[in-house]
């Protein structure tokens, strides 16, 4: 009986915090009631990691079973039980401290999960969980003194792009085995991480960085565009790391990084192992449960999870694949109950392997998974944003280099036209459109990445036995057969399909599968009962094109061809629309900048006359390009007992008429001598970061908490100012605003101007 193998017994399991590991976890609490189970967990940067094991494994729904049986004793029973082990794999010694190698020292079996999943992870981060994790586990037995039991899981794929049967065996005793020094490889990938990072900091390439920052930021403010840059400088040294590991991994005949990195695992592991008893376990294609701890149990999106709803979505309209291929899947509970039989089985006097895979007992063919989709989708579509249904495309199957060369075009283009209307000085519903390119991009982005990462697994011809796997399974009583299940002939997979796994998988991405309109709050409903709470703080505004669709400019030409006789009117007319450009770009390079350049145009102007005439402009110009919906929100916010303040570029005597308006205004003002304008700020406005820290000590001043505020701006030049409180709110945005601000969740507001008979093209001002 396996319980009463491993009764008394301490088993410590890695990677628990994993889709493999809890399971793991669970079902050793669960099965094994005599057993007791340790977790090796990863600290966080401010979290212990017995408060990860609380928060990420516990709290978990595949527990909800257990803590339904257990009832009242789940917390005793799971202290008394249940111990955390703070290390990590992918640091030598596995980060151990004196308490953590007492505790290594003390265990009977070692359940070694941990893994770096992705398919495109950096080459040098999946070399140090996947290639070395295992054979650190090793090692750290050996030095605490332990003989613990290894069972190691790693993945059927390390058989790589192979053709046929592929044994239960270590890969030395395979013929088809690629013989490659994994010492090398490791020094490799640590040296190209090193390499990449330093041509990274070359000037040509930071020259690069800095240019594509202030592309998407635009006059963000020196600190905001030097964090995106060093992001991007990072973002490209992993990206070229991804890269490197998909190039290594496919020219050793491996289908990309994972299965490379554990491939050698195993035998780094052999290498170091001395004399730890080891048995591999490699499971093909981890799905949901059938059955453990409930059917349709799963943790995250696996491989196949985003190609199914990006399919049922319409968002993905063919994927590469021989349609009479194996897809070697096999659900969760399976590779769990084969583990856990496996460590009550004991070690072999050499390391063992074997195999978790359906595809030599009960094969499940490409074809047959797409008609199961398709068929599922046809009777339960999923529903799109207007509550109309989504009709599934028919299935191709055609060859990947196809797909990807379509997908490459697709990006390309659509990059070409994003580009181009972010440049384009639009705003509001019309900015729109380079958010919906940016969408489409991003769809076609994750389509080329599926292809890319996934399409290899569509086309695979390797059948992996599971001999070894049935001869286990045989040797274990009718009791333990059932308790723990795991020939794959139990698997029907039309009924695991459609009836358990897609199901399942469709709750778990969240997406709409209702006609008709939602009965629950929109999005900008949510959005706007957020923002206008009683639990808010303060309201900050921008004022230009936020609240009134008017700039600096404007205002200037007004109040400057108030008083000049016609023929003058018309060389000025012209003559600002020739600077136009040139203001437009010095406006888009710096803000304060732009102001302090342009505000000299008021040099030697009387202040008596300008106070005056900003009354008619207010009157003539300002108030017919405001935006009623943005002068009621101001006053909501002072009604539900908001703090108001308006940051503006304006100068003081042209936001006077609309100054009773806020609890408070900051603006720009001119110096001023004998009753004339300087033409220099004595009071400059604050731009980018500096609207952020004004801010901070105004809500300091007034006991006032920013998380609990709300901003108004339009521009990606306000984005220190959104970026400082919780509740950001982008109005009537330009493109890169638009962008930005869909793709962190921003609530977005689209403000009408005020109604009215036909508004004059240029803003000159009435004669006076």
């Amino acid at each position: 009986m396996i319980a009463e193998s491993l009764a008394g017994k301490r088993v410590l399991v890695t990677g628990a915090t994993g889709f493999l590991g809890t399971a793991l976890t669970e079902r050793l609490l669960r099965a094994v009631p005599d057993c007791n189970v340790a977790v090796l967990v990863r600290p966080g940067r401010r979290t212990p990691a017995a408060d990860r094991v609380r928060r990420e494994i516990l709290r978990n729904d595949c527990f909800d079973r257990l803590r339904g049986e257990w009832g009242d004793a789940f917390d005793e029973t799971i202290a008394r039980r249940l111990s955390v082990i703070s290390g990590d794999v992918a640091q030598d010694g596995l980060g151990l401290d004196d308490e953590g190698r007492a505790a290594l020292a003390t265990v009977d079996v070692v359940i070694h999960s941990a893994a770096s999943v992705s398919f495109d992870s950096p080459l040098d981060s999946a070399v140090e969980v996947n290639l070395l994790g295992a054979s650190r586990v090793a090692t750290a037995l050996q030095e605490v003194g332990a003989v613990a039991h290894l069972v190691a899981v790693s993945t059927a794929y390390v058989a790589g792009s192979r053709r046929g049967d592929a044994p239960e065996r270590l890969l030395s005793d395979t013929p088809f085995s690629t013989e490659v020094d994994w010492r090398a490889e490791v020094a490799a990938a640590r040296r190209s991480r090193s390499d990449l990072d330093a041509e990274s900091r070359q000037p040509d390439r930071l020259a690069k960085f800095q240019k594509q920052a202030r592309s998407e930021l635009g006059a963000a403010g020196t600190p905001l565009l030097a964090e995106k840059t060093e992001k991007l400088r990072t973002d490209w040294v992993d990206e070229q790391m991804v890269e490197l590991g998909r190039a290594r991994a496919r020219a050793l005949g491996w289908p990309d990084a994972y299965a490379y990195t554990k491939a050698l695992g195993e035998r780094a592991l052999m290498d170091s192992r001395g004399d730890i008893p080891v048995t591999i376990v490699r499971p093909s294609i981890i799905e949901s449960s059938l059955a453990e701890p409930r059917a349709g149990w799963i943790r995250g999106f696996r491989m196949a999870e985003p190609v199914i709803i990006s399919y049922g979505r319409g968002l993905l309209r063919e994927f590469p694949g021989l349609p009479e291929g194996i897809v070697d899947v096999i659900p969760v509970d399976q590779v769990v109950a084969a583990v856990i039989a496996v460590a009550a089985r004991g070690p072999l006097d050499t390391p063992d392997v074997f195999h978790v895979a359906s595809g030599s007992r009960n094969p499940l063919h490409y074809r047959q998974l797409v008609d199961l989709v398709r068929d599922y989708f046809e009777n339960h579509p999923l529903y799109d944003s207007h509550g109309q249904p989504v009709v599934v495309p028919e299935w191709s199957f055609p060859g990947r280099g196809r797909v990807q060369r379509q997908l490459q075009r697709a990006t390309k283009l659509l990059s070409t036209a994003e580009k181009a209307v972010s440049a384009l000085p639009v705003r509001g519903k019309q900015a729109d459109l380079s958010t919906r390119l940016e969408e489409r991009k991003g769809e076609a982005d994750r389509a080329l990445g599926y292809v890319e990462l996934y399409g290899a697994y569509a086309e695979t011809e390797a059948v992996f036995r599971v001999d070894r796997l049935l001869e286990l399974y045989d040797s274990l009583d009718e009791a333990d057969r059932t308790t723990f299940a795991f020939d794959p002939m139990a698997v029907q997979w039309t009924q695991y399909v459609q009836g358990v796994h897609l199901p399942s998988i469709v709750v778990h991405a969240r997406v709409r599968t209702t006609s008709g309109k939602s009965k629950t709050p929109t999005r900008e409903e949510r959005g706007r009962r957020a923002i206008l709470s009683e639990d808010r703080h303060m309201a900050v505004f921008d004022l230009e094109n936020t609240l009134i669709a008017s700039n600096v400019v404007e205002s200037y030409a007004f109040l400057a061809t108030r008083h000049l006789p016609t023929d003058e009117r018309a060389r000025f007319v012209l003559r600002t629309l020739r600077e136009a450009p040139s203001l437009l770009a010095l406006d888009r390079r710096d803000r304060g900048d732009f102001l302090r350049h342009f505000y000299r145009r008021y040099e030697d102007a009387p202040r008596e006359r300008l106070e005056k005439d900003a009354w008619d402009l207010f009157s003539n110009l300002l108030l017919t390009k405001s935006f009623p919906a943005g002068i009621r929100r101001v006053r909501e916010h002072k009604r539900l007992g908001h703090r108001t303040l308006l940051i503006t570029g304006a100068l003081d005597f042209v936001i006077a008429p609309i100054r009773p308006l806020f609890d408070d205004v900051v603006c720009a003002e001119l110096g001023e001598k004998n009753g004339r304008l300087t033409g220099e700020l004595a009071k400059a406005p604050p731009t980018g970061e500096a609207r952020a820290l004004v801010m901070a000590e105004y809500a300091e001043a007034y006991g006032l908490r920013l998380e609990e505020s709300v901003a108004y701006a339009d521009s990606a030049s306000d984005l220190p100012m959104l970026e400082a409180v919780g509740h950001p709110v982008a109005v009537n945005p330009e493109a890169k605003l638009a962008t930005i601000a869909r793709k962190r969740g921003w609530h977005v507001e689209h403000w009408s101007k005020a109604p009215g008979g036909p508004r004059p093209l240029l803003p000159i001002g009435a004669r006076a």
